[in-house]
């Protein structure tokens, strides 16, 4: 195991728990990159002004920055600095507010879910950027759509994906485009005419609600799923929720932080700095581990315990400071929901499998049934 395969290792969090005992922040002459472990180096990571989103001589990344996809990537607020990253989000992250848990409830039980498996891999991958397409005004057809095509478009984010995959995130990016210009162009939609106030240029508009879209698409399926594993794993656990789906909401809020969906990130180094009393210098690389951080004793007590009811929670799953999820509270509000469907249904979990989705930084399990 490496810090990279952790993401998707069955259990990295020992693994993790020793690179943050022989130091939190560590050059790994491997991976030819720093490792951020400890919680106090991933913050101070996540916070320094020279430790960026992006390397400083590639935007975009090269297997995409010619095509469509690359075109939306370069405007995205979560991959840039300054004022295209404070802009954008000035506009997005208000108007969020605007949304209310029952109207999130009442999009997600609008849907019908398939029993087993197939249902799970809705509820997961399908149901919430279609919650968020319908907030956007999008109908449920509509909503559907633009669910499909931001699972193609988020196959450009990864380094893992080949040629296949790329062009039908180009494709995607087209067809995502066009509608929602349509969608905009429509001036129909509250909350999507109040997220337009803010910027300057349709481009960024857009793509900044791709981006939405494809965080919402990947943390939540991620959330959701790792929640069920904790359920799978622990009976006691599920008579609790049995007794009172209430916990649904604390047991997400401890998911999130025990097993994050997003397991890592990286910044990259834009000027001489120094880190914990590391030096680091320009176009050097740091692997920042979320997940890592999270299960930091330091951050909270008992940090290997599920505690629904855990004191003073504190988590980078949602990342910190600038670069802070604007879309944190909708997606568990998302999660919620759909998970609390999920479990009126009863299902035959201790029927289920899984194996983690491949990724360098996602832990997002898929399910199947046994047969």
């Amino acid at each position: 195991m490496d810090p990279i395969t952790a993401a998707t290792h069955p259990d990295p969090y020992p693994f993790y728990a020793a690179l943050r005992a022989a130091g939190g922040l560590a050059f790994d002459p491997v991976l030819n990159l720093w490792v951020a472990s400890s919680a106090e180096a991933v913050c101070a990571v996540l916070h320094h002004t020279d430790c960026l989103v992006r390397p400083v001589h590639e935007p975009v990344p090269k297997a995409i920055a010619e095509g469509p996809a690359g075109h939306v990537f370069g405007h995205l607020m979560r991959m840039n600095e300054g004022e295209r990253q404070r802009c954008p989000r000035a506009a997005i992250a208000p108007a969020l507010q605007d949304t209310t848990p029952r109207q999130i409830e009442a999009l997600v039980r609008a849907r019908r879910l398939q029993d087993g498996a197939e249902g799970l891999h809705q509820a997961q991958f399908i149901g919430p950027a279609s919650v968020v397409a319908a907030l956007l005004g999008f109908s449920p057809t509509g909503s559907r759509l633009i669910s499909a095509l931001t699972g193609d478009f988020v196959a450009c984010l990864s380094p893992l994906s080949q040629a296949p995959q790329l062009d039908a995130a180009h494709r995607a990016s087209e067809q995502l485009t066009r509608l929602f210009q349509e969608r905009i162009e429509a001036q129909d939609n509250p909350l999507l005419m109040r997220m337009g106030q803010g910027f300057e240029a349709a481009d960024s508009k857009i793509a900044n609600l791709i981006g939405l879209l494809s965080q919402t698409y990947e943390a939540t399926a991620g959330l959701i799923g790792n929640a069920l594993l904790a359920l799978i794993g622990d009976p006691a656990l599920r008579q609790v929720l049995r007794d009172d789906p209430a916990q649904v909401g604390p047991l997400l809020a401890e998911v999130q932080r025990f097993d994050a969906p997003v397991q890592n990130t990286r910044r990259f180094v834009a000027a001489p700095c120094e880190l914990l009393g590391s030096a680091l210098n320009p176009g050097e690389t740091i692997l920042v581990l979320l997940a890592s951080a999270n299960r930091d004793p330091q951050l909270n007590t008992q940090p290997d315990v599920l505690l629904l009811d855990r004191p003073n929670r504190r988590s980078f799953s949602f990342g910190s400071g600038r670069h802070e999820c604007p879309g944190q509270t909708l997606a568990m509000g998302i999660a919620r929901a759909t998970l609390a469907m999920i479990l009126e249904g009863e299902p035959p979990l201790e029927r289920l499998t899984w194996r983690y989705r491949p990724s360098v930084n996602a832990r997002i399990p898929l399910f199947s049934e046994r047969s």
